[in-house]
């Protein structure tokens, strides 16, 4: 393994103070941070007192500490960046039509990360903006079409069950997967909460791969199974708008019967 650099161990541990807020939970103090890195107390103020200085961080009064304006600005650059701000209405009027919540999603890691969509405006309930790949519908499309080199899932994180319905065997999900890429589209029953049914479908690039992956959210009396193709068509209509919108030319797949497409790699 490659040595690391010169300072870059403190350089990690600052980065691993900074993800420590991804969980969307209430504001630590420097003592709470300490105990879920595993460092002293003093390590811990040390490197929150740095990252608050640059304004990575803020420090409020009861000394918990919030995410800083340096991050929110980042965040928002990336945002626009990526040409995110331009699906908001698309998945508002996707919301509106099939009656359910519409979320956009990329890969991160073992999650999907929730980028735009009715569940990333509900963000207080403290669960933040990441679902496990296995549990969710969202994961599944991510996991059928994956990037190249993020195909193995033997090297997921322990398949942690969420209800009696979660897939939590690699050689389950393994089949799921296959079921989700031969029929272009995942569906989550119940699997990472009771009552709950998510359809998703894939924003593939001209190579293949789910770049983002779009999801439908209700129950199960909302997305039954008559009318599963009815939300079908609407996802995969706004998903193919949003490739347009979020892939620039060159990387953009054929329309249909000119370059793949889900249920045809």
């Amino acid at each position: 393994m490659a040595e690391t650099p010169a300072g870059g161990q403190a350089v990690w541990r600052a980065l691993d103070l900074l993800l420590c807020f991804r969980d969307g939970g209430p504001p630590p103090t420097a003592s709470a941070l300490a105990r879920r890195l595993g460092l002293s107390t003093s390590t811990a103020h040390r490197l929150a007192q740095t990252l608050a200085g640059a304004e990575f961080l803020v420090r409020d009064p009861a000394a918990r500490y919030r995410i800083g304006p340096a991050l929110t600005e980042l965040g928002l650059l990336s945002f626009h960046q990526q040409g995110l701000h331009r699906v908001a209405p698309e998945l508002e009027h996707l919301a509106r039509v099939t009656g359910t919540t519409a979320d956009l999603a990329i890969r991160s890691g073992d999650h999907a990360l929730l980028l735009a969509g009715g569940t990333v405006r509900r963000t207080e309930d403290g669960v933040g903006l990441r679902r496990p790949l296995h549990s969710t519908a969202l994961g599944k499309v991510l996991l059928a079409w994956p990037r190249p080199g993020a195909d193995d899932l033997a090297g997921l994180a322990p398949l942690r069950p969420l209800t009696g319905r979660t897939i939590a065997d690699v050689d389950e999900l393994r089949a799921e997967v296959e079921r989700v890429r031969a029929a272009g589209h995942a569906m989550n029953d119940g699997e990472s909460a009771e009552g709950v049914r998510t359809l998703a479908v894939p924003l593939l690039d001209r190579a293949g791969h789910a770049r983002y992956a779009l999801a439908l959210r209700s129950t199960p009396e909302v997305v039954s199974d008559a009318r599963v193709p009815w939300f079908l068509a609407h996802a995969q209509s706004c998903a193919r708008a949003m490739e347009v919108l979020l892939l620039p030319p060159d990387e953009r797949r054929g329309w249909p019967g000119q370059g793949p497409g889900p249920g045809r790699q």
